[in-house]
């Protein structure tokens, strides 16, 4: 079983990964989504969310933007993530990753 996390505001993939509102967490098993459940972060501090989505058990991260320093506290947690994600339903960015269509770009974020 896969855990995806994606950060969002207003349900939709959220561009600053630290300042989401939300995160879905979403379970893939057997290339098959099985369950999405959302979950609100706790209040914003460097370093924090790497660890918090690792006890959540989250093995990869689909995100808009992300600064270095968590880039590399994800690594630590054997965690990851995919960067340059485009504005869309968190439902569908999975579904994208599952058939290996998921389309990255460039990191959102400058820092």
């Amino acid at each position: 079983m896969k855990k995806i996390a994606i950060p969002l505001e207003n349900g939709r993939l959220c561009a600053h990964f630290g300042h989401c509102q939300q995160f879905s967490i979403v379970d893939v098993d057997n290339n098959a989504i099985v369950s999405e459940t959302r979950v609100t972060p706790p209040p914003h501090e460097p370093g924090l969310l790497p660890a918090w989505l690792a006890e959540k058990g989250v093995s990869h991260i689909i995100a808009g933007g992300m600064g270095q320093r968590a880039l590399a506290l994800f690594k630590n947690q054997n965690i990851q993530v995919y960067v340059g994600a485009g504005s869309e339903d968190p439902v569908e960015l999975v579904n994208d990753w599952i058939k290996g269509t998921l389309s990255t770009g460039s990191n959102a974020c400058d820092h």
